[in-house]
Parts: C-alpha cells; sequence; structure tokens
C-alpha cells in the first residue's frame, strides 16, 4: 500500500466535461508532490471520466456511481480519503497558481487542524471577476461565520480526522454548516490563516443557480448554530452591505 498522502484533493463531478480538465490540470502541476486527488463522479452521461484521466497523472483516483446529490458525494470523498488533510476544489475550480499546495503545506508544518486562505471569482474562459466580497478573518473563531461564510469552502482545509460529514438534509448550503461544525471542533491557535490568494472559484456553481433557495437555508444553519435573535440581526447588516455593494457599482 502506497503511504499516506499529506494532502486529500476532492473533486465532486456529474457531466463536467466542459470543466473537469482544467481542474485536474491544476492540481497535477502543483510544485508540492504529497497528495491524491480524488475524483467522485455521479455516474456522467458525456466524458467527464475521459478527460480527467487524460488531464490527470498517477496520483488520480476516479470512482463513479449514481449518488443523491453534490454533498452525498462530497460524503463518499471522505470516506475514501487516506490523507491527513481535505480541502474540496470542484470542476471548474483551480488553485490560483502552481505553488498554492506548498503555501498549504507550510500551515501543515505548524501543525494546524485547519489551513484557510482567500479567492478570487473567475469566469469561464478563467478571467478573474474579482475578490469574493467576504475575506477570510484573520482569525477563525466559531463567531466568526456568524457573520457569513467568510472562507470560500474551496479555500478550506481540515485535519480529515477533525471533519465530520455533510448534512444532507441540506441541498444547497451543506458547506456553510459543515464547516462551522470543523471550526466547533477546533480552537482559534490551531487555525492557521495563509493571508494569500489560494484558490480561483468559478462564479457559475450550484449555489449561484440557487441563489434563493441557498440564502433560506444559510438562514436557517445560522439560526440552528447562533440563535434566531443574533442571525435576524445579523442579517439586517447583510442587506445593508448588499445595498452598499449595489450602489458603488
Amino acid at each position: 500500500m502506497t503511504p499516506q498522502p499529506l494532502f486529500s484533493i476532492i473533486t465532486v463531478t456529474y457531466n463536467a466535461a466542459d470543466t473537469v480538465g482544467v481542474t485536474v490540470e491544476s492540481v497535477r502541476n502543483q510544485t508540492f508532490g504529497d497528495f491524491e486527488h480524488i475524483i467522485v463522479d455521479g455516474a456522467s452521461s458525456d466524458n467527464t471520466i475521459q478527460i480527467a484521466r487524460t488531464a490527470g497523472d498517477r496520483r488520480l483516483v476516479i470512482h463513479s456511481e449514481s449518488d443523491k446529490g453534490l454533498y452525498d458525494a462530497m460524503n463518499k470523498g471522505l470516506g475514501m480519503a487516506r490523507g491527513q488533510y481535505v480541502l474540496f476544489l470542484n470542476a471548474g475550480d483551480t488553485f490560483h497558481s502552481p505553488q498554492s499546495l506548498e503555501h498549504y503545506s507550510e500551515g501543515a508544518q505548524r501543525d494546524a487542524d485547519i489551513i484557510y486562505a482567500d479567492t478570487v471569482l473567475v469566469d469561464a474562459e478563467r478571467n478573474v471577476i474579482g475578490p469574493r466580497h467576504l475575506s477570510a478573518p484573520k482569525v477563525l473563531t466559531r463567531s466568526s461565520f456568524s457573520h457569513g461564510m467568510l472562507i470560500c469552502h474551496q479555500a478550506f482545509m481540515v485535519r480529515r480526522s477533525l471533519a465530520p460529514k455533510y448534512n444532507l438534509d441540506y441541498r444547497f448550503s451543506a458547506d456553510y454548516d459543515w464547516t462551522i461544525r470543523c471550526i466547533e471542533r477546533t480552537i482559534p491557535r490551531k487555525c492557521h490563516n495563509l493571508d494569500s490568494i489560494e484558490i480561483d472559484y468559478l462564479s457559475e456553481g450550484l449555489t449561484t443557480a440557487n441563489h434563493r433557495a441557498s440564502l433560506r437555508e444559510r438562514f436557517n444553519i445560522m439560526c440552528r448554530h447562533y440563535g434566531t435573535s443574533l442571525t435576524v440581526w445579523r442579517h439586517v447588516g447583510f442587506l445593508g452591505r448588499a445595498a452598499s455593494r449595489k450602489f458603488s457599482n
């Protein structure tokens, strides 16, 4: 059996022929090589698998079968992962540079439980749209996410032994709930901020396409973790923040 890798990079796909190649190539081209790349495919009917195999290398493992949706596939990926740390990089998302995993390894050398970074949004042609409207906090605590999902899920790396399964009761925002539960399992000094942009996020995902349903789920998740009163108060601030962005554009 091959030695345990430091990182497990998990990519979930379904009929992702147009986007999977750039993701797999981004992982393959990392200068830091101690990782495995797992693709969990939902029995795609296009040539997703063929493209992934062509773009990948010996560290790529592909598992393809029908699933119950995105987060069920993510749970399958967690079950397959052997790395000390896990990171989800879905089809169309890429590392910001070939050195990104090397930067994450610096956090691992500090024995961090969570290693996180910032993200930029890109379009289908890989043009940078701009930064996310939320930035990763300097210090990560449980209360950080009462202000919203400050860290993009794809830039959030966690020690695998701490990672819970995704709650399949949520169809669009289980990643928000999962991230909070990860943070609850550690302490701030074990969370390492890389203070750099490490992920390019394709701004055309499932949550974007189902924006209203996602927002409703996030509201319910916030109520569950932080209470209804604080959640309502925070959303007053969110509305003001959204209005400010609208008028500044």
